[in-house]
């Protein structure tokens, strides 16, 4: 890696992994647990696939404590993370990509602060980085990606996907997207003073906006789209070194 010049981090979520180029993983002690890392073989970044190597890790099992205290140990600043996402707005179609700006949290039983032995109010009134958001939207453009900005994300608890119902209130609550990794993510990443941005992918029309929601049509619709969000990621990352990928 060229000196001066700290790594960024990318935490890649279902459907996308497997598009990076991934070397020998290296596990990372914290004293939250183990993280699994991966450095791309150019030194420009590290990758954590959310779910682990082998995407056993379910939405509410994430050891997400462990995955962002990783990151700060190898010195990274800046997060890009990319999300799986059921649309609830019209306007948000099915295979689009967008940029979360402000989250919901309806998650229940989830560890959410590494201050548990201390009283740390962490501001969160803009939880997303502008800065990132910016650039990733510049690479969207050079690269002729349509990307939608200003997105509000609710995070469910899952496994299970929502209800008609849920779907209904978190619309009436201003949600234009849902999913279950974002908190406490972006929480954490926050509290370690981490510049976080989100890039999702919408695989689907949310409960009761469609007959039914499955696993197997968000996979589907990631294999079309994963390599495009690779491609915007590693865009961003040139930008943010002042290179270019286009």
């Amino acid at each position: 890696m060229t000196r001066g010049i700290r790594p960024v981090g990318v935490i890649t979520g279902t459907g996308v992994s497997e598009h990076f180029d991934l070397s020998k993983p290296k596990t990372i002690r914290t004293r939250f647990g183990l993280a699994i890392v991966f450095k791309h073989e150019r030194d420009d970044y590290y990758i954590i696939p959310r779910h682990g190597a082998a995407h056993k890790s379910p939405p509410h099992g994430i050891n997400y404590k462990a995955n962002i205290a990783a990151l700060d140990q190898l010195g990274v600043k800046e997060i890009i993370a990319t999300s799986a996402v059921g649309s609830m707005n019209q306007g948000f179609h099915v295979g689009e990509i967008g940029l979360i700006e402000q989250f919901l949290d309806f998650t229940k039983r989830r560890q959410t602060t590494f201050f548990e032995e201390r009283v740390v109010h962490t501001d969160m009134t803009y939880p997303y980085s502008r800065r990132l958001n910016l650039e990733l939207a510049v690479a969207a453009k050079k690269l002729g990606v349509d990307v939608r900005s200003h997105l509000v994300y609710v995070c469910a608890e899952g496994p299970r996907f929502e209800t008609a119902a849920e779907i209904k209130m978190y619309k009436i609550l201003g949600g234009d997207v849902v999913g279950m990794t974002g908190v406490p993510e972006v929480v954490l990443a926050n509290e370690k003073k981490l510049e976080y941005a989100s890039v999702v992918i919408a695989t689907n029309w949310a409960a009761g906006m469609q007959p039914k929601v499955s696993h197997e049509e968000v996979l589907e619709v990631m294999k079309r789209s994963g390599k495009v969000v690779k491609g915007l990621i590693e865009a961003a990352i040139a930008g943010l070194r002042g290179g270019s990928k286009v």
